[in-house]
């Protein structure tokens, strides 16, 4: 589309989308340089190429430093227009592309984002921007479930490693006999089944950042080869002669106090020392109970959105049972409790029904009582007494009913209101099923 002069230009980018711009230097009542500026003035972020009549450098150097993206002499000869519409429309494509992805990485790295504000959080994130610079290794020990991978994740990302790889080896999962290829890769023909050559995960971190989770469950053999790695930065492949020298970031994991283990002689204590330069203890989730809250809203608005159901809220009474648990799965036991929770209710608002799971009939395994308050002051252990289990001799629907309504009541020294409130249901609707005829309950 063409427009005669600028304010019928900006009418134009009012109105419709435009990809590209060709614009005249001399134009009636402004330049083409001015017409760069006001673009810039209006927000439009649109690329442009200048054409002019006077082949100048100081025009050249004047109109890209404006901003535009070519510079064309007239006469202008139509292959080499169209070779710089190509051009210019390809940086465009380049760069709608790069944005996507900026817009992707953001996405995934928000989905890493540590969320929680107390004091026991904000002490460790300010040790992890403090380290994260620094090529030093971190020793992350922290119960399971805390989400130790998610600071190492933090140690990476704000590092000038950020952008190069971020490997992770779990030192648990792994074949004994594995271990040693998957850390330090393989020369073809190495072992039985060896038909390639294979890199480490040493080899793949190079500039980047090697996580080892569970470090402790590494044999005492191979602590001996990890420790000269750290100190020499160069390794050999299993099979192999010639030395590989890397630059890698190391964070390390464990659920164990690597000390006691390392004083004990289950594990090296010159490698304890050498993973250790920066400890950091990750606290469990009864240590951090205000950050409950967010956490909880956080996993059932994301699993609300990957389901396509209604999420309203959680209400106080369900935050107050939440933040009393003494969660010995820590932020992992929460985030599948709420996830099963926004699943399984019929309600948009999650109350404190939503989070039992005899309610919802799941089978749970024997000691597991669901979700009860800890005792007062502790809030480190479960409490001995918990709401009382009802164990069902019939699969009748109405008798079931009937004792469970009978088990509430009792609980709740004939209260109604309470006795609706831990059946799930309404006061009128308890009161009902309480005045039916026996006929028509066993209809």
């Amino acid at each position: 589309m063409g427009a005669h002069s600028v304010p019928e230009a900006l009418q134009v980018l009012a109105q419709e989308e435009v990809d590209l711009i060709i614009s005249d230097y001399r134009m009636p009542g402004l330049t083409g340089l001015e017409f760069l500026s006001l673009l810039a003035r209006e927000g439009y972020d649109i690329p442009l190429i200048m054409l002019t009549g006077y082949a100048s450098i100081e025009h050249a150097v004047a109109s890209i430093k404006a901003g535009a993206i070519d510079y064309i002499t007239k006469p202008i000869r139509p292959e080499q227009l169209k070779l710089a519409v190509d051009q210019a429309l390809e940086f465009v494509r380049l760069r709608k592309e790069n944005e996507v992805l900026r817009r992707e990485v953001m996405e995934f790295r928000n989905e890493r984002q540590i969320i929680g504000e107390s004091h026991a959080l904000r002490r460790i994130q300010q040790t992890v921007a403090m380290a994260a610079p620094t090529r030093a290794t971190v020793l992350l020990q922290g119960e399971s479930g805390t989400g130790k991978e998610l600071f190492a994740w933090a140690i990476h990302d704000q590092s000038e490693r950020r952008d190069k790889a971020f490997i992770k080896l779990n030192c648990a999962a792994l074949p004994e006999g594995l271990v040693e290829s998957a850390l330090f890769g393989h020369e073809k023909g190495a072992f039985t089944g060896a038909i390639r050559r294979v890199e480490g995960a040493f080899e793949r971190a190079h500039r980047g950042t090697l996580l080892l989770d569970e470090i402790s469950e590494m044999r005492l053999d191979l602590q001996a080869k990890l420790l000269r790695v750290l100190q020499e930065q160069e390794f050999e492949r299993v099979g192999g002669t010639s030395s590989i020298r890397v630059d890698v970031r190391i964070i390390a994991t464990t659920n164990r106090d690597l000390a006691a283990e390392s004083a004990a002689g289950k594990f090296r204590q010159d490698l304890y020392f050498r993973l250790s330069v920066i400890p950091l203890i990750v606290p469990p989730l009864r240590d951090r109970r205000e950050d409950v809250p967010i956490l909880a809203y956080r996993f059932a608005m994301r699993t609300s959105q990957e389901i396509g159901k209604q999420f309203l809220g959680i209400t106080p009474e369900a935050l107050g049972l939440l933040q009393q648990y003494s969660w010995p799965g820590n932020v992992r036991e929460l985030q599948h409790t709420v996830e099963r929770a926004v699943i399984l209710s019929p309600e948009p608002m999650l109350g404190p029904h939503a989070f039992d799971p005899h309610r919802a009939g799941l089978a749970i395994p024997m000691g597991e009582r669901g979700i009860v308050p800890a005792p007062a002051g502790n809030g480190g252990s479960h409490g001995s007494g918990s709401a009382p289990r009802v164990i069902l001799n019939s699969l009748n629907v109405h008798e079931a009913e009937r004792v469970l309504i009978q088990q509430a009541l009792d609980a709740t020294d004939q209260n109604r209101t309470r006795a609706a409130e831990l059946l799930g249901m309404s006061v009128r609707t308890l009161r009902n099923k309480l005045n039916a005829p026996e006929d028509d309950v066993e209809e």
